[in-house]
């Protein structure tokens, strides 16, 4: 299983989900520019020594992860998609995309991918923090394709 982030710009959402992906062996793929430095403290809190324990993947650009995975099926994590992450045929060879805590991913990028799903929530909430949204998605496709026990 596998979880890309599109140019994080929040440190501690990178390193939360960087943990999650060391504590359920999963492959985190940044797609650059980061908004922070990886020596940044707030990053560093976060991780740990979990960094060392992770499969982490990074690309100069979007342009550079596709080339890299085109043997994987990308799935976007979207407020705007219509359709639930619960009401989706998981495959273990998907990775899960999340945008820019601060914009989501551009709309060309949104109308290139065919998978877009979103988290079902209250009408007057925007948003889930990233690092959540990764967390409850990706324990859902892992439960699907049978990789939690």
């Amino acid at each position: 299983m596998h979880i890309a982030l599109y140019k994080p710009d929040i440190p501690q959402n990178t390193a939360a989900i960087i943990r999650l992906g060391a504590c359920l062996n999963l492959k985190i793929h940044i797609i650059e520019p980061c908004g922070f430095n990886i020596n940044d403290s707030r990053f560093k809190r976060v991780v740990m020594d979990y960094i060392g324990i992770s499969k982490i993947f990074k690309y100069e650009d979007y342009e550079m992860f596709i080339k890299k995975n085109k043997k994987f099926r990308v799935v976007l994590m979207t407020t705007k998609a219509k359709k639930s992450y619960l009401d989706f045929k998981y495959k273990k060879k998907d990775i899960l995309l999340f945008g820019r805590e601060s914009a989501g991913v551009p709309k060309n990028i949104h109308k290139d991918i065919e998978h877009k799903l979103k988290i079902p929530m209250m009408k007057k909430a925007r948003s889930l923090n990233v690092a959540i949204s990764a967390a409850i998605s990706v324990s859902e496709a892992m439960r699907q394709i049978k990789l939690l026990k």
